[in-house]
């Protein structure tokens, strides 16, 4: 029976060690990066928010106009 647990503690402890050696390899982005990535997300949410609002504006008009159209009748 020890050998059972010997063979469970010592596969949990080589994860833990494989899990070690990965972090290790992270390469961390540099802080003028982050802005940089930061800054063009921000950008990017600016310009899709516009472009919803305008596509909204529009499809509102042409709602607007098929429904003028069909109460006319």
């Amino acid at each position: 029976m020890s050998e059972k647990k010997s063979g469970v503690f010592s596969k949990i402890k080589g994860f833990f060690v494989d899990c070690k050696n990965e972090i290790k390899k992270i390469v961390w982005p540099t802080q003028k990066t982050v802005w940089k990535n930061t800054g063009i997300v921000l950008m990017m949410i600016f310009i899709m928010g516009v472009f919803v609002a305008i596509l909204d504006a529009g499809l509102m008009q042409l709602l607007g106009l098929v429904m003028s159209v069909s109460s006319n009748k």
